[in-house]
């Protein structure tokens, strides 16, 4: 920062949120792939208000997350990416557990946290704590996974639909969508957008503020954080409580869509992790080809799990 600029305050330069859309692209791009990837965008978004006061309302959470699954490899927390842990239908599980959902088949942050503490991208607990306290009417009997779907297509015609139907079937008010990596952001963009034309009101809780505000979703509590924390800082419960409480607080009182609210909380006051994520820039060329191989390796074992998933229906 020039003596001028810190005279008057400002803060550095690269402490903004990160831009993705451009990181990602510059990053696939320099591992050799082809045309850049098109976000969703979209001009209008619906908008749900809520139907009643939160303090009766039933609530549902909806992760990108994928429950452990013995037998499919490293799973443990700061594991490297996994795609064999991949899952591509919309699945549900049981709220009054809490169950062993992990991130390694995702492209969160792993330089600058570990993803040791789950109620940093799945706050089910926190959840319950709100319901217990009359913050909220009650927690849905199920939470739902949606999958990291890069094709748009299945995710609004496949995984939107039948995440639609289930929350109708569980009679529920509103929905905390948590996603984590950047195509998780826009995969849970979708589905909050779907939910809210369906008559559900939403909020998105993320750190990818580029994509959800490109993409357009009715309210967004944006968490200036490393992907994968978009619940709170781990190990960090207060930190927890206040993310999720202030996400209910956007429900409640946004006025029209693509309402964004920024977290006040800091994940450092040294803004320079915010340089390391998929930063091709600084990647020497021997870790740029090491990265295409692995890369290439994990895509022949997605396609296999996806095929298997579409041979079973």
């Amino acid at each position: 920062m020039s003596g001028a600029s810190a005279d008057l305050g400002f803060a550095p330069e690269d402490d903004a949120p990160i831009p993705y859309m451009q990181r990602v692209r510059d990053y696939y791009q320099g591992l050799g792939y082809g045309a850049p990837y098109r976000w969703a965008h979209y001009r209008d978004v619906p908008f749900q208000p809520l139907a009643k006061p939160l303090a009766e309302c039933r609530v549902t959470l909806i992760t990108t997350a994928s429950p452990y699954q013995p037998g499919k490899g490293d799973q443990v927390p700061g594991a490297p990416y996994n795609a064999a842990t991949k899952f591509y239908r919309v699945y549900s599980g049981d709220t009054t557990g809490d169950p062993d959902l992990r991130i390694a088949h995702v492209a969160y942050d792993r330089v600058h946290t570990s993803a040791e503490d789950s109620n940093t991208w799945f706050p089910l607990r926190q959840l319950r704590r709100m319901a217990a306290a009359g913050r909220i009417g009650a927690v849905a009997a199920r939470f739902h996974g949606v999958p990291t779907n890069r094709s748009q297509r299945t995710t609004l015609l496949q995984d939107c639909p039948e995440l639609l139907e289930r929350c109708r079937a569980d009679r529920v008010d509103a929905a905390i969508l948590v996603p984590n990596c950047p195509v998780c952001h826009q995969s849970l963009s979708l589905a909050a957008r779907h939910l809210e034309a369906g008559g559900i009101a939403t909020v998105v809780m993320g750190c990818a503020k580029d994509i959800v505000e490109h993409v357009g979703v009715p309210r967004f509590l944006f968490s200036d954080f490393p992907l994968g924390n978009a619940a709170g800082r781990p190990h960090d419960p207060d930190s927890q409580f206040f993310t999720l409480d202030l996400a209910l607080r956007v429900l409640e009182a946004a006025p029209a869509g693509r309402t964004t609210v920024q977290s006040p909380l800091r994940w450092s006051e040294d803004a320079s992790w915010k340089l390391d994520y998929s930063n091709i820039a600084r990647l020497s060329p021997d870790e740029i080809r090491r990265r295409r191989a692995e890369f290439d390796r994990q895509k022949e074992i997605a396609k296999s799990v996806r095929d298997e998933t579409a041979a079973a229906g």
